[in-house]
């Protein structure tokens, strides 16, 4: 299997956080639907993909996937007297990774504004006499865009959506950019639905808004779509560098697709546990199994909808997560897809009706 490199790169770059999530959807649309039965948009935004299965004779079982399209930035909410503008933060960045990075102001009006992030009362290393500078906070950060007074609040309005101004690159086996949690998830999404062979599960899967600011999307899918399974694909932590101890690198970069044990929104089922880990051992893939100690995805909304389901989430080990340099290498991102598509052709195995 070859990366796609040219899919994943429109996908991270596509601007989309909580709530504005328009253009990746149509991102995503344009790449799933030449490869399902059914595509829909539910009311709260989240993009629905239908692929039927083959019938088994009776009602076949229900799998939804989810991987959300919002990634974490920012919504404008104030323009001062002087053209500065401050943010709202939609989702959680470390403050001490912003500044002096690069934005977009998406203006309502269609215009994209180029502006800088710098905190307030920040001086140069020129006037400094020695003095350390305090960590900065979300609410100490302005953006500049180059604008004064009148002119900045004409072309900028409070709401309107703030990202990361940062391309995807590649970097030995290992691909670098923005908003890899979650648009790494949509990939491996759209390719297991390329990639996935005779199944009679029926396959749904729901590209997912505002997972970063409490797993709504995924709520309010699960309800509606009563899967049988959940499967939810996200970004964990690979904190494989230096100055982390063993017990906190949670997973490493290149040894393969994260098998969740739990995180703080939800303990997988262990009978999915044990059935992704046995295809991967099977189909001989690379997989690490992981245990967050906190952070959610969406299998915890999944597992938690109308009477409950059997949930889990494969994940795709990233380098810097909650920064504008996300780090995922392409032997886990093409692990991933395989293992979810391998899973998919004898999901209908799966005892899905008797609890543990």
């Amino acid at each position: 299997m070859t990366l796609d490199y040219e899919l994943l790169k429109r996908l991270s770059e596509t601007p989309g956080v909580p709530s504005r999530e328009e253009r990746i959807r149509s991102v995503v649309v344009e790449a799933a639907r030449p490869l399902v039965d059914e595509v829909r948009t539910d009311a709260l935004g989240n993009a629905v993909f239908l692929k039927q299965g083959e019938d088994g004779g009776g009602r076949a079982p229900r799998v939804m996937i989810a991987a959300h399209m919002d990634e974490i930035g920012f919504l404008v909410r104030h323009v001062d007297k002087d053209g500065f503008l401050r943010l709202q933060p939609v989702g959680g960045f470390d403050p001490r990774t912003l500044i002096a990075q690069r934005v977009v102001v998406h203006g309502a009006g269609g215009e994209a504004l180029r502006g800088v992030v710098m905190p307030s009362g920040g001086k140069p290393p020129h006037l400094m006499t020695g003095e350390e500078p305090k960590p900065p906070k979300i609410d100490d950060l302005f953006v500049d865009v180059g604008l004064a007074g009148e002119r900045a609040r004409e072309a900028v309005e409070v709401g309107d959506m703030v990202t990361l101004d940062r391309t995807l690159e590649r970097a030995g086996g290992n691909v670098i950019g923005k908003s890899l949690d979650d648009r790494v998830g949509l990939y491996v999404m759209i390719e297991a639905l390329r990639a996935v062979r005779s199944h009679r599960v029926d396959i749904v899967a729901v590209a997912t808004v505002q997972e970063e600011v409490g797993l709504r999307g995924a709520g309010t899918a699960a309800y509606g779509l009563q899967p049988d399974i959940g499967i939810a694909l996200d970004g964990t932590l690979a904190v494989d560098i230096p100055g982390a101890s063993e017990a906190d690198v949670v997973t490493r970069l290149g040894q393969g697709v994260g098998i969740k044990v739990m995180d703080s929104a939800s303990i997988s089922d262990p009978r999915l546990v044990r059935q992704m880990r046995d295809v991967a051992r099977r189909e001989q893939l690379p997989f690490q199994m992981e245990v967050l100690p906190r952070g959610g995805t969406d299998a915890g909304a999944m597992q938690r909808s109308r009477a409950g389901i059997p949930a889990i989430t494969l994940s795709v080990p990233l380098r810097y997560v909650h920064t504008v340099n996300e780090m995922a290498s392409e032997v886990d991102i093409e692990a991933a897809v395989t293992l979810l598509a391998r899973y998919l052709e004898e999901g209908h195995t799966f005892d899905y009706a008797h609890p543990l």
